[in-house]
C-alpha cells in the first residue's frame, strides 16, 4: 500500500490508498488541530443503486504511486489557494466494497469554515477527476460496468484544474 504521512511547517497531511476499511473518527482526529476552527469531512459511501440499477457491490483499483502523487498535488494547490489551511487528509479504499462501505474520506482543517468547505470540495472534485482510481460496478442482474476517472462534474475541473 502506498501511504504518505508528513508534517511540513505548519501544514500536516495524511495521504493513503488502502484495502483496509476507512474510519471517519480516525480521519477526523488526523485533521483536527488546535489551530483549526473548522474541520470539514467528506465521506463517500457505496450506494445501492446507480441510474436506477441495483448495485450488489463495487470494486476499486488504483495506480497507487500516481494516486498519491495526485493527492500531493491537490494538497499543494489547497495550500496555495487557501493559505490558512492547516491539515488535509485524503484516504481512498481499493478492493471489493459492500453497500454502505466508505470508499473515500477527505478532511480539511482550517481556522475558518468557509475555507475548509471550499478546500474540501476542491479536494474531492479534483480527486474524482484526476486520480487514477477506477470503479467497477457489479449489478444485481449480473452486469458490470467500469466507471472512468473522468466521470465527475466537468465544471469542477474547469474551475480548478490541477
Amino acid at each position: 500500500m502506498a501511504q504518505l504521512s508528513q508534517t511540513i511547517s505548519s501544514h500536516s497531511e495524511s495521504l493513503k490508498i488502502t484495502f483496509a476499511p476507512l474510519c471517519v473518527e480516525d480521519v477526523y482526529k488526523l485533521a483536527d488541530s488546535p489551530e483549526n476552527g473548522a474541520v470539514v469531512l467528506m465521506s463517500g459511501t457505496v450506494r445501492n443503486q446507480t441510474e436506477g440499477k441495483n448495485v450488489k457491490y463495487l470494486e476499486y483499483q488504483a495506480y497507487e504511486p500516481m494516486a498519491i502523487n495526485i493527492f500531493r498535488l491537490i494538497c499543494d494547490r489547497i495550500y496555495d489557494q487557501w493559505k490558512d489551511t492547516k491539515t488535509i487528509v485524503i484516504h481512498h479504499r481499493t478492493g471489493k466494497l459492500a453497500i454502505g462501505d466508505i470508499s473515500v474520506l477527505v478532511a480539511v482543517g482550517c481556522p475558518h469554515r468557509t475555507e475548509a468547505f471550499e478546500a474540501c470540495r476542491y479536494a474531492i472534485d479534483t480527486l474524482k477527476h484526476n486520480t487514477p482510481i477506477w470503479k467497477k460496478e457489479h449489478f444485481a442482474d449480473g452486469a458490470t460496468s467500469w466507471v472512468s476517472i473522468g466521470a465527475c462534474e466537468e465544471f469542477a475541473h474547469q474551475r480548478n484544474p490541477i
